[in-house]
């Protein structure tokens, strides 16, 4: 059974993603799926990599700015009054 999930990612990533996404002919929460199952995999299966995933690594560059910060932000504009 699938359910809907609320996710805050900055809008340029999501853009990436999406064109990603088109490029390999999948849906972004196709590609979110196969990646949380990768995440949650037992150890034997994590060593088969699906192929989606493979064609993605390296698709996205590393964040210009430190967890850390993303969290600090989040939390900014969460409390913000």
């Amino acid at each position: 059974m699938n359910t809907k999930l609320t996710l805050s990612i900055e809008s340029q990533l999501i853009q990436e993603a999406k064109q990603v996404a088109k490029k390999h002919g999948k849906s972004l929460s196709h590609l979110i799926e196969q990646y949380l199952k990768s995440l949650t995999a037992p150890a034997s299966e994590m060593q088969e990599e699906h192929s989606a995933l493979i064609q993605l690594k390296g698709s996205f560059s590393e964040p210009t700015i430190s967890d850390e910060e993303i969290l600090i932000r989040a939390l900014i504009k969460k409390y913000k009054s």
